[in-house]
């Protein structure tokens, strides 16, 4: 008999079979455990159900707040990307824009509508970019990141504008497209031009001082050596010797300036060539054991038996070096001796490195003060500035000039011991065998007259009265020209050895006449022309070799180059060169 109180799956089952009359005993408990069974799962579903559901409210919940914060996020992004200060765009692999953020039309005058679907190139003038871009690949898929500047007028109105763009890549990690942003940058590249004028402006001062400056010195220079080379009294040599030495260190302290402003505003640059070390070194010896004997100290070069006789580098960069750091030593060494060794350090692929060591027994430098040494306008202290002089620009100068070449300078010192300056530098090894070079102040010349005729091209009264009375001495035949006009006048009606072409002259200046010579449809093309210049050599010897100048000599003349590069102009010196 079927019990009301059972499950009603169980009743429903027993009354479906027949057997809900089933009175037997023995069923009683099976059938109580089964009916237990099921109340059991209708609990346990009610209790997953009620969890289920209490979860689904949860995670509706959860849903509905992560759509609010990512259409909250959605909304700010269009936002900022409404209101940002520059352009965001995006184009595909043709660079046809797909997006573009409001300050597009802010920025270029177009509406974004008009502008999705065409390509970037049609927006840009490409003599308006700067540097050297290719215009067809400004966009490219081989550049991960792309970034140039663009000048864009938009009405009367011109703006400087950066563009900068990386790649992007699809799902897949194929390349889809690009993205980037353009952003207004006028301001700083008016600055940037102002800039470049004001650098042109001091450029152009320090070009006009310099000269103003030298013009007086090179004089004074002159005149001093013209005195020196003329009968004086034995009570005056003092005198005219102060008097030259004054007018070449005052000169030296203007060359200081000079090359620390061109190192300093990057325009030195490391110019390699051919040259004979065995005759820089003659040199450099023959100059200074001069300067160290007037002195009463003995000067040493000491040359390792494995140094190479001919290398390739910036010889006028290594000359300055050494003669800073020997002018150092012997303004700053009252007895003993200045060293100057050089030694191979070793040979790795055709390339020399060769160590370089300067040593006085001077007055030394302290511990604390060896680090500052390098500085710009920096002394080892206020009395060394007082008692020796100078500007304090060799050593951060040479310092400079080896850091342009990869090497640095090093100093050891002990106060009233001495110092020693050592720096590296690497070489090329030289294939040639042989380099002449013209042992300019090796040997005092005796003064031979010189059999040449010379056209001196200079406007300053001064430097032609100092040539006059060199030439004078040397028996030179000369005619003077005070512009580039009378040059060319002079040149048509005479034939001339050589000419003396002052850079800078009225009507038509050095670089313009030689020009005008080099052009000549005669043989007076090839006459060589030696440049006249106040300037640095390395402000003008680039720009006279681009106008096939034969050279160039500096000012003050120097009587001994001034005599020896004549000279090998001379006729007797053409006639044995071609017997030879």
């Amino acid at each position: 008999m079927l019990d009301s109180s059972q499950h009603r799956l169980l009743k429903r089952q027993l009354k479906k079979s027949g057997l809900d009359n089933l009175d037997d005993p023995k069923f009683a408990n099976f059938l109580n455990m089964i009916d237990d069974a099921y109340k059991g799962f209708d609990k346990d579903l009610k209790h997953v159900e009620h969890i289920l559901e209490k979860s689904s409210s949860e995670l509706f919940l959860a849903n509905q707040t992560l759509k609010n914060e990512r259409d909250n996020t959605k909304t700010q992004l269009e936002h900022i990307v409404a209101n940002v200060g520059g352009i965001i765009f995006e184009t595909d692999l043709d660079g046809n824009f797909t997006y573009l953020n409001k300050a597009w039309k802010e920025y270029s005058g177009f509406s974004v509508s008009k502008s999705i679907g065409r390509s970037f190139k049609d927006f840009l003038v490409p003599e308006n970019i700067v540097g050297n871009e290719e215009f067809e690949k400004l966009l490219s898929r081989e550049k991960k990141h792309i970034k140039f500047i663009f000048k864009y007028d938009k009405g009367n109105k011109s703006m400087w504008l950066e563009v900068k763009s990386k790649l992007i890549y699809c799902k897949k990690g194929n390349p889809c497209g690009f993205i980037g942003t353009i952003i207004d940058v006028t301001n700083l590249k008016n600055t940037e031009l102002e800039l470049h004028k004001a650098s042109l402006s001091k450029d152009e001062f320090f070009s006009t001082m310099s000269h103003e400056i030298r013009t007086p010195l090179n004089a004074v220079t002159g005149l001093s050596n013209i005195l020196l080379m003329e009968d004086y009294l034995p009570e005056q040599a003092e005198n005219l010797k102060a008097l030259k030495y004054s007018g070449e260190h005052l000169l030296g302290l203007i060359n200081d300036l000079l090359d620390f402003d061109k190192i300093k505003s990057g325009k030195l640059k490391v110019a390699e060539k051919d040259f004979s070390f065995k005759y820089f070194l003659e040199n450099i010896q023959s100059h200074f054991s001069i300067i160290a004997k007037e002195k009463g100290l003995k000067f040493y070069l000491i040359k390792g038996k494995d140094v190479p006789n001919n290398i390739i580098g910036d010889r006028l960069k290594l000359t300055q070096v050494i003669k800073n750091l020997l002018s150092n030593s012997l303004k700053f060494t009252e007895k003993g001796s200045i060293t100057l060794s050089i030694n191979n350090l070793g040979v790795d692929e055709n390339k020399v490195k060769l160590e370089f060591k300067v040593k006085d027994t001077g007055i030394g430098i302290s511990k604390n003060r060896q680090a500052t040494i390098f500085e710009s306008f920096m002394q080892a202290n206020s009395e060394t500035s007082v008692k020796y002089g100078g500007t304090g620009l060799g050593l951060s100068i040479s310092k400079k000039l080896l850091t342009l070449q990869g090497s640095d300078l090093d100093v050891e010192s002990e106060i009233g011991k001495g110092s020693t300056f050592s720096f590296n530098v690497d070489f090329k090894v030289s294939n040639r065998l042989n380099l002449y070079e013209p042992e300019m102040v090796k040997i005092q010349p005796d003064y031979k007259p010189i059999n040449l005729k010379v056209l001196i091209a200079e406007d300053n009264k001064m430097n032609v009265l100092i040539l006059k009375r060199f030439f004078m001495k040397w028996k030179v035949d000369y005619k003077i020209a005070e512009n580039g006009e009378e040059v060319l006048n002079l040149l048509d009606r005479t034939d001339f050895d050589v000419v003396l072409m002052d850079l800078q002259m009225p009507i038509l200046n050095g670089y313009q006449t030689t020009k005008i010579i080099r052009a000549l449809p005669n043989y007076k093309s090839n006459i060589p022309i030696i440049a006249l210049t106040a300037f640095a050599q390395t402000d003008i010897k680039e720009k006279t070799e681009r106008y096939k100048m034969n050279g160039f000599m500096g000012k003050p003349f120097n009587p001994v180059k001034l005599y020896k590069l004549l000279k090998s102009f001379s006729r007797e010196d053409r006639l044995t060169k071609k017997v030879v």
